[in-house]
Order: structure tokens, then sequence, then C-alpha cells
């Protein structure tokens, strides 16, 4: 059975039971405590933790998820791996412990023809906790398992809690026997490699208290309502039912096994150490198409890290099986034709995710061959100084600024017969780890305490937004807090959060900047709104200031908004949208929005692109919203069913949680996205949009910044005004003032070279005279001085091979020159060979001379250079070079 059979058998078996099928969601996690979704229970998590009502007692989705601790394992064990589905069933309040048990076994043993996976029920083990006696009791006698195949487990393998406290419970997980080839029996208490788990059914019936690990916590008593979390890995039950040994033997991985044989000529099964690079590439080739497809693109941090690391592991492993050109495009073909069936995006977004994956490599490629150098050249100075190890820190330098990955470096290290020091490596990172982990830790936030808000929300309810409609309204004040605490009332000069059963202001959201204004209450009390947020959903939190009076909960109030700034927000946002559509229609569907941020009279737009945009697509794109402009199309807004939208063409934006219902913005026959912001009612409105230009701000991630309506017009009237003065200088017209400008900068710089070849003679001439005035040092011809300040230090260093070239007559000769150049001292010293005979060398004078200055410097034995940052401590400089020429001679 293919994978995408067991997805719809299990999607058709619960929706058939009165489950609401809830479509994946986005690996990008809607939780600011993850990067990515690790879980299948992960978008209800709101719904399990008491945030948020759920909009169903019964669910089930099979959902994506990407793991990505044990990264370096990958490939090494056949039961490690970064992506994979987990299918899930879910109760809230409705059926408990004996439905979800009965679903289950339904469904793994029904025949395939009556629309279940046929496993053999002989086959299937039950683990249950070992206090769980209820769970026990349904196996055994209502589902008839016999009593010698459910084995009871303790808290660590059998009891769950998401780490924090809230609710948990225990867990009941069946098992299938693979039978002898795969170990001894006993059930999965004695070998989880032959009894595989395959599904596992979490009852949640308790509270539990703070507390560390899977153990240590106290359960607090039993939860109000009795919920289900079941999730079955869809690539475990792949692999039992297709009869392979391993997972990446299954039908969704083992094809692009094979198309990396095809383009390698390795064959799966031929060695250990290229079947665990085939496995990496595998892997790790299908999780960078999902992570792509949802909108993650390689960078240096979060989850760009995460997509460019293990890009960059398939590629090095393809070329360590000898792929000599770029792979990536043949690689991904295959991976979006395989999940493509599963996962239709992928194949209507195809462009985009080929075009970010092309450039990751084609960089990674270049960044390959640089980090080879600096390996190469750090195996030589190793070797030099006689050592046979590379120091940790150059292992992790390559890690960390190429991408090398510590089994490359020892590879490369090993064939120029050096070892390398892993201990120090693995210090260093572990060192690196620990600064990312105290990071992390310190920004999390997703279980701060907002039971305030939620206690406002499960009272008033959620917060009625007016503000596409009105900019005023009454409304009652139903939440008040001060400094974050609950208050029953506040007084001038306090910082407060209101909350209000209605407001026209908007929340900050969707790259839409909040409104600001005013909240007057029936008391006279005037509140200064600063800022709009929603801390838990639905719940609009009005943060500001009380400027007069008393504000109490319970009071009546007028909300107003600044009229003029929303206005200015609208046009900014309703310009985005026209850029977005433009870019599109001048990129293609690549230039996909990335994020945005609309604020007063301008905004910015990030988008997907693999390279610059050249400045004349950037006219035309500029050009294109204007004569949108022109058109004066209506601005409308309407909210449909997700599907109905999707199929009107309504674009929406990577990484954005969509609810079953989506306001849909369209702008007359031009542009259509979902959208929840604030706009105009017509383009006209908008009067004037100026793109200022466009820069990269990540890999594959462009951004153009641009001005609106009355700041556009500002900007162009200040342009005007400059080329006008620019046009009175040069005594031309404005479209001739490139040529004469560039004219004027051609001339400039010819007299500027000019200037420094009478400088650079200047000081040259002064040789013969510099060689005369050498003092004599106990046998050395010692010339010492400075030079004009200004001189470069080209110009300088030819000046002392002059003079030193000049002083002859088998004497030992030093020439010692100081400048200053831009506030910083300078000095180029050279000695000849009767010179160094007597063990007067330059690079040792540099350095004396040089931490004189407060700098450093270095050279060879003949010539060496070096500087500082105190001009006032040339002549300290010179003296200390004179006292170590004279011991020396």
């Amino acid at each position: 059975m293919e994978s995408a059979e067991i997805r719809r058998r299990w999607l058709r078996f619960f929706e058939e039971r009165g489950h609401t099928v809830v479509p994946s969601a986005s690996l990008i996690a809607d939780d600011p405590t993850l990067l990515l979704v690790p879980a299948g229970m992960v978008p209800f998590k709101p719904y399990f933790l008491g945030e948020v009502k759920p909009p169903f007692a019964r669910a089930t989705s099979v959902q994506k998820c990407v793991r990505t601790p044990d990264i370096e394992e990958v490939g090494k064990t056949t039961r490690h791996g970064t992506f994979f589905q987990m299918c899930g069933n879910f109760s809230f309040g409705d059926y408990f412990k004996e439905g979800a048990i009965k679903y289950a076994w339904e469904l793994l043993t029904s025949s395939v023809a009556d629309g279940g996976y046929g496993l053999e029920p002989e086959k299937l083990w039950i683990t249950v906790y070992e206090q769980d006696d209820e769970a026990e009791q349904i196996w055994r006698d209502v589902i008839g398992v016999p009593a010698e195949r459910i084995q009871r487990l303790g808290m660590g393998p059998n009891f769950w809690s998401m780490g924090v406290p809230g609710p948990c419970g225990p867990c009941s997980e069946i098992n299938y026997d693979r039978g002898p080839d795969f170990g001894v029996e006993g059930g999965p208490a004695v070998n989880d490699e032959r009894y595989v788990e395959i599904w596992n059914l979490v009852f949640m019936q308790y509270e539990r208290g703070a507390g560390e690990g899977k153990e240590s916590f106290p359960i607090l008593g039993d939860l109000p309502s009795q919920n289900i979390d079941t999730g079955l890995g869809l690539e475990r039950l792949a692999m039992i039912l297709q009869g392979v040994r391993n997972m990446y033997e299954t039908d969704t991985l083992r094809v692009i096994m094979d198309r990396a044989t095809e383009l390698t000529g390795v064959q799966y099964g031929a060695a250990q150490h290229t079947d665990v690079s085939l496995r990496v590439v595998a892997d790790h080739m299908r999780t960078s198409v999902m992570l792509i497809g949802d909108g993650v693109t390689p960078g240096n941090e979060g989850r760009g890290y995460v997509l460019r690391r293990i890009m960059r592991r398939a590629i090095r492993n393809m070329r360590l099986m000898g792929a000599t050109e770029p792979v990536v495009a043949e690689l991904m073909d295959v991976v979006i034709k395989t999940m493509g069936e599963q996962y239709p995006e992928l194949v209507t977004d195809r462009k985009r995710i080929e075009s970010v994956a092309l450039a990751e490599e084609a960089r990674f490629l270049k960044t390959l061959r640089a980090g080879t150098n600096t390996l190469d050249t750090a195996v030589t100075e190793t070797k030099s100084a006689g050592g046979t190890v590379l120091s940790g820190e150059k292992a992790f330098l390559l890690h960390d600024t190429w991408g090398f990955p510590i089994d490359l470096t020892l590879e490369m290290a090993s064939e120029q017969g050096l070892t390398v020091d892993e201990d120090g490596f693995r210090r260093l990172m572990k060192e690196q780890r620990d600064r990312a982990k105290a990071d992390a830790k310190a920004k999390k936030t997703g279980h701060a305490d907002l039971s305030a808000y939620r206690e406002v929300a499960d009272r008033s309810g959620s917060t009625e937004f007016t503000g596409y409609t009105q900019n005023h309204n009454e409304a009652t004040v139903v939440g008040l807090l001060v400094d974050g605490v609950p208050s029953p009332a506040a007084t001038e000069g306090d910082e407060v959060e209101l909350v209000l059963d209605r407001t026209p202001f908007y929340a900050e959201g969707g790259g839409q900047l909040a409104d600001t204004g005013r909240i007057r209450l029936d008391s006279g009390a005037v509140v200064e709104v600063r800022d709009v947020q929603q801390p838990v959903p639905g719940v609009s939190v009005h943060k500001g200031v009380v400027q007069v009076g008393e504000v109490t909960v319970g009071s009546g109030a007028l909300a107003q908004i600044d009229l003029v700034r929303r206005r200015a927000i609208a046009r900014a946002h309703s310009a985005t949208h026209l850029t977005h559509q433009a870019l599109r229609d001048a990129l293609g569907p690549t230039a996909a929005q990335a994020g945005s941020e609309n604020s007063p009279g301008r905004f910015r737009f990030d988008f997907g692109s693999p390279a610059a945009v050249p400045g004349t697509v950037l006219t035309d794109v500029e050009q294109k919203i204007n004569e949108v402009l022109a058109r004066e199309l209506d601005v409308t807004a309407e909210v449909l069913p997700i599907a109905e939208a999707k199929r009107q063409g309504a674009i929406a934006e990577f990484g954005e949680k969509y609810g079953e219902h989506v306001r849909v913005v369209t702008i007359g026959d031009f542009s259509k996205e979902l959208c929840g912001g604030t706009h105009v009612h017509n383009t006209s409105q908008l009067g004037l949009v100026k793109l200022l230009g466009e820069s990269s701000i990540g890999s594959g991630v462009r951004r153009v910044e641009a001005l609106v309506g009355v700041d556009a017009y500002n900007f162009l009237a200040r342009e005007h005004t400059v080329v006008a003065q620019l046009t009175e200088l040069v005594k031309g017209r404005p479209e001739e003032l490139p040529d004469k400008i560039s004219g004027m900068l051609a001339k400039l710089k010819d007299a500027e070279k000019e200037i420094e070849r009478f400088r650079a003679e200047k000081v040259l001439q002064a040789a013969a005279g510099l060689a005369d005035s050498a003092a004599d040092i106990n046998g050395v011809a010692l010339v010492t001085g400075s030079v004009p300040d200004g001189t470069g230090a080209d110009d300088l260093r030819k000046l002392v091979l002059d003079v030193r070239q000049r002083i002859g007559g088998g004497r030992a000769a030093v020439v010692a020159l100081f400048t200053v150049a831009n506030d910083r001292p300078l000095t180029v010293i050279a000695t000849n060979e009767a010179a160094r005979e007597r063990g007067i060398k330059a690079g040792e004078l540099v350095r004396t001379a040089a931490k004189t200055l407060g700098g450093g410097g270095g050279g060879k034995d003949d010539v060496a250079q070096g500087g500082g940052q105190n001009a006032g401590a040339v002549q300290s400089a010179i003296e200390s070079v004179q006292r170590l020429v004279a011991e020396k001679a």
C-alpha cells in the first residue's frame, strides 16, 4: 500500500466517524517556543491548553513534522530521520479511552477491502501505563487482546505531558511484531526493534504541576474535560504494509535513493559508508523540499539554518559518492513527483522551490571551494610547524564559516596525513550550542502567564473588531491591567492595558502596524493608546497611558483611532498588494511574499528571489503600479471558505495560519489576496507609489522599500530640487546630468592620479639625502626619520627600499622611516644582507616600533611593515628602533 493511500484511508476513516478533517499546518510553527512543528498535536496545542475553545469536538489530520536534534545520526541508523508525517485523531471532551481504542483496532485490523489496513491481530502487542487498569481492561475484555500480549510500563515510555504544568495522562501504544528476523521475542518491553511502535494513544485526564523530567512532577487532579490525542507514524506503517525492513526502503524515500544511485553509480547495499550517504541524501532532500514548500529559505539562524544545514549535508554526501556536477534539480524533481500526490502545492509551487534550492546549491559549491582553500592553508601551516594534528579551532572555523561538517574535515585532513583535534572541535561546538540554548531560553515566551487575558476571553468573549467600517465606536472596558497585573482601576500616569468588548483599533498583525488613538471614558478619563496587540487569539489589548482621570473595569467608553495615521497605513497596505502582484507578473510565482511591514506613508515588502532584481525591472514594476492607480480600481473585501478563496486564485502568505473562512481583498482585476488588514476603497486614493530600491536581507530573499501618497510626493519634490541645483551647477539640462557628472568624475580621478604621481616623485627625491644622512651605529648604517604626512604605504615602501639600495660599500644597512596617514602612524623598515648576518631583522624591528605606536606589524627579515593608533608616539618609536639596532650591532 502506497503512502498516499495510507493517508487517504486514515482521513476517510475518521471523517466517516464524525471527525473534522483539519489540513496539515505549515511546518513553520505558530508557537514562539518552536522553530518547526515536531509533532502532530502541535496545531491543536491551544485547545489542549485551554487557550482557545476548539471549534469541533472531534478532529483528524495528517501533519507534516520535522525533528532535528540528531541530524548527525541521520543515515547512520535506519531509525533516524528529520521529516515524517503524523496521523492523528483528537477528541475534545467527546469520546475517551474506549472510543479511541476501538477506532484504532478497527482501522488497523479491518481488511483492505473494507477500508482498513489489514494487519493481522495476532501480531499486535499493546503497552499500557502500569497504573492504568481501565485501559488494560478495555484491551483485554472489550477488544479481546490476550493478556500475554498486553504489557505494563512505567511513566517514561507510557505517560505523556507537554513538559510544563498543564494537561497530562497515561498512554497506550500499539506495537507490531516483525518476527524473529528482527530479534528475540518477549514483546515491546524486551525488544523495540522487533516489536515496533506504530500508534500511540494519549489519554489526557489529569493536570500536572511543575517539575523536571518525564517523571518528577506531581499530579494535581483530574481535568474538567477528558481529551484524546493519538499519533500514528505514517512512515512506520508504510514500512510494515510495504514489507520492507526500514523507512528508507518505503516508496517515498527509496525512489530518491534510486535517483542518487543513477547520478553517482553507487549501489545501495554495496558498502556501509555509501549506504549512510544515500540515506542522508534521501532524508535531507525530502525535508528540504517540504521546508522550502512551506516558505523556509536558507539562512544562518533559526529554521533557515536548519534548512541550510540539511541541504548542504545532502549535497556534500552526493559529492562524497562521486557526483561532480550540480545534483539538486534532479533530486528535487523526484521528491516533488513523489510527495506531490499527498501535497499538491509542491507541484503548483515547483518553480519557486527549485529556484530557492538551486541558488543554495550554487552558493554552497562556491563556499565549498573557498573552504577547501582554507583547509589547504591550515594543513600547510600545521605541517610547516611540524604538527600532525589539525587544531579544533581550525575545524570549528571551517564548520562555522564555510559549513564544513566535521566528518568532511576529518576525511580531507586524513588525505593529507593529518588527524583532527575532535575534542577541541566538540568543545567549541558545545560552547556554541550552550550559548544558543541560553539565548533561546531567554527568548521563550510561549508559556508566559496569559491567564489574565484568557479569563477576559472566557468571561466576555472575543473583542469585536469594527475598524473595517468605523473609526470610532462606543464600548465597555471588560479588562484592565496595570504593569502587567489585573487591576480594578488605574489613575493618571499609569501604564495600562485595556480590553474592550468592541474596538475600531486594529491590532498589529499580518505586517500591518497597530492603530493609535484615544479612549475616552464616561467618567472623563482619557487613555492615550500607543499600541494594540493580541496576546491570545481574539482578545485585542490596548496599551497606553492614562492621561486624565481614573479608569475602571465596567466603564463605558468611546474608542477613537488616529484617522490620519490609519489612512496612511491603509494606503501603504494596499500599495503592498499591488507591489506583490506586479513583482509576480515581472518575476513569476517565485516572487512570493516572505514578509512585510505597512506603516504610515511607507512600506517594505520581502519576497523570494535567487538574485537581485535589475533596475530596469524595478522601474517597470513601479510604472505598472502607478498605472493601476490611474485606473481607479475599486478595492473590496469579502469572507469566503478557504477552499473557495483558493479556487478563485487568492494568494496566501507563506507561514500564515488561516481558518476555515478567510477574508479576501480584491483590487479590481489586478490583485486578490488573503488579508485581514485595512485598505483604501479605490486605488486612486493612493495618489503615488515610489519604489526606493531593493536589497538582499538573506539567502534567496529580497526587500523592496517604498513610499506612498504624500510621502512619495515629498520625496520626489526633494529629488527635483536636488536635480535643479545640479543642473545649475553643471550648466546643463537634467537629461545631460549623468554624462556631465561622469565626465567630471573622470577628470577628477585623472587629477588625483597626477597629484599622486607628483607626491611619489617628491618622496623619492629625498632618497639620496636620506642615504647620505645615515648614522653609523657600531658599523651599521642606520637611517631613521619621518617623511611628510599623507605619504601612502606603497610610496613609503618604495622610498625605504630605494634608500637601502643607495647605501653601498658593503656596509650593513638598516632603513626605518615613518609617516602619518589618516591620523594613523605607519612604518616600513628594511635591512640588507650584511645587517641580517649580524642578527638585525626587519620583522623584529617593526614589532618593536609598532608596539610603541600602539599597534602591530610583521613581515620578512629583509622588509616589514607596521602601524598603530598613537600618531604622537612616532619619535618614541624611532628611538626604540635606534636602541634595538645598537644592541644588535
